[in-house]
């Protein structure tokens, strides 16, 4: 318990238990690590817009539509649609690519298991089966990077899903604002 406390006092605890955690893991789980913090990335850029920039294209769309003295014509109806489907792309921009990197996770995991199990046949054939470390070693190498990619699919897989219905609402919303009053 002494040790734990100091570690703590020391400020070193957590990255030196990440930094053990990825020298576990192989090189895979580093792929893994890039992949994730991709994802993040995309994930922050699409928030920020959601919420600083969309807005800002929203009001002056609607200005835009409220300024306009007819709504009904087929000129009308056009201008419309094209401001909706300007917002539609802006909304769903980069949507495909977090989806991709999402997918990419667990099969990254799945190379790290291949890569961790080559290891430890590899070694048990270099060194006969009776080195229970080595195999030990070997089978965590397999199993932490399938452990991360499960983890950080799943995670993604509920992110994504949340911006998905984030970016329907509004463009629903943007819409039903922009309805013609005939």
């Amino acid at each position: 318990m002494n040790a734990f406390i100091d570690s703590l006092f020391r400020g070193d605890s957590a990255m030196s238990s990440l930094q053990g955690f990825m020298l576990q893991g192989g090189p895979v789980l580093w792929c893994l690590l890039a992949v994730v913090a991709l994802f993040w990335l995309f994930v922050i850029e699409r928030w920020l817009f959601l919420f600083v920039s969309y807005p800002k294209l929203r009001t002056g769309w609607l200005n835009a539509w409220n300024e306009r003295h007819e709504h009904i014509s087929w000129y009308a109806h056009a201008i419309r649609e094209g401001w909706l489907s300007e917002a539609r792309i802006s909304l769903f921009h980069n949507l495909n690519i977090i989806k991709v990197l999402v997918s990419l996770c667990p099969m990254l995991g799945l190379l790290g298991t291949v890569t961790g199990m080559i290891s430890v046949f590899d070694a048990m054939s270099y060194q006969g089966n009776d080195d229970v470390e080595l195999m030990a070693s070997g089978i965590a190498l397999a199993t932490l990077p399938t452990m991360a990619g499960m983890v950080a699919a799943l995670v993604g897989i509920f992110v994504h899903a949340r911006l998905v219905k984030a970016c329907q609402l509004r463009s629903f919303n943007l819409e039903r604002s922009l309805r013609s009053e005939a």
